[in-house]
């Protein structure tokens, strides 16, 4: 049984936290889906990926192609996870299914903490998801690291 991982991002943005945790979950030998919202947004972070520094090249793919199951991080917008995470990020609001969060290793839900209709969502999807009973702990990085601030 798995837990979510909240990520409220005031510090850093998405494209610069999303690297560092994707880094550690292929660390810990998982396979990572990264789900989203919008393919257009999905498009931008496969780019902000292949740009990252030469020594921290991560291995992914958008969803759709015909490798989709062998790709150590898949970008998708979709509900379906081909390449079998152990841990699924979401990002911009997108859904996750308490199911889910039983099921693999790890959830994170990365938001904007400067968007107050992503906090809304953030809020919305941790009462949905403690009260189905998973596991949660809420992360923030106001303080300029990050510290876990609540568990459930």
């Amino acid at each position: 049984m798995g837990a979510a991982y909240f990520y409220h991002l005031t510090q850093r943005p998405l494209e610069a936290t999303l690297p560092l945790l994707l880094e550690k979950s292929l660390a810990a030998g998982w396979r990572v889906a990264v789900r989203g919202t919008d393919p257009g947004r999905m498009d931008w972070l496969d780019q902000r990926l292949w740009m990252g520094p030469e020594d921290g090249f991560l291995p992914h793919g958008q969803a759709g192609g015909k490798h989709d199951a062998l790709q150590p991080v898949l970008l998708t917008v979709q509900e379906a996870l081909p390449n079998d995470p152990a841990c699924l990020m979401a990002v911009d609001g997108a859904g996750v299914a308490p199911e889910e969060v039983n099921r693999l290793e790890r959830v994170c839900i990365l938001f904007d903490g400067h968007d107050g209709m992503a906090l809304d969502a953030a809020r919305g999807q941790w009462r949905a998801l403690t009260g189905a009973g998973c596991k949660a702990q809420y992360w923030s990085e106001e303080s300029g690291r990050w510290e876990k601030k609540a568990e459930a």
